[in-house]
């Protein structure tokens, strides 16, 4: 197994806010309900936060980040247009968020535990172990909306 420098690390950190901004944009105008809006919007800022911090560290390393493919931007929009068309209910808006949050945990796991021991970064990863703390308490969050 090839270990992780901290710039994929980045990378992913930069990368999974990005699809969460924009997973929330697109679930944003299907949710008719108060506080499933209330907690989208205050997630939507704190994705902006770390997206914003991660773009902070790479210019101050010289590293380029590349936004997610727009393919896969298109293909999660329409999903969740399809998702939401038949039902856009409390509890399955929150199912959809929670199994995209599962995935942002699982990549930031598996990029933190992959992460190269000698030479790693301090920034980078206590950034992702923000990140992964964060997705971590959403996924309770939206597990009590179902």
């Amino acid at each position: 197994m090839e270990l992780k420098k901290s710039e994929e690390v980045l990378a992913e950190i930069y990368r999974n806010s990005q699809l969460a901004l924009q997973s929330i944009s697109n679930i944003l105008p299907e949710t008719e309900d108060t506080d499933l809006r209330e907690e989208l919007l205050k997630e939507h800022e704190e994705y902006e936060k770390i997206g914003g911090k991660a773009a902070i560290l790479a210019k101050d390393r010289d590293i380029e980040l590349k936004n997610p493919n727009p393919m896969k931007k298109a293909m999660m929009w329409s999903s969740i247009k399809m998702n939401t068309l038949t039902d856009n209910s409390r509890s399955h808006i929150a199912e959809m968020m929670v199994q995209g949050t599962v995935m942002g945990v699982t990549a930031l796991k598996s990029s933190l535990g992959e992460m190269s021991k000698e030479n790693a970064d301090e920034e980078i990863k206590a950034l992702a172990e923000e990140l992964l703390a964060m997705e971590e308490e959403f996924e309770k969050k939206w597990k009590e909306f179902i």
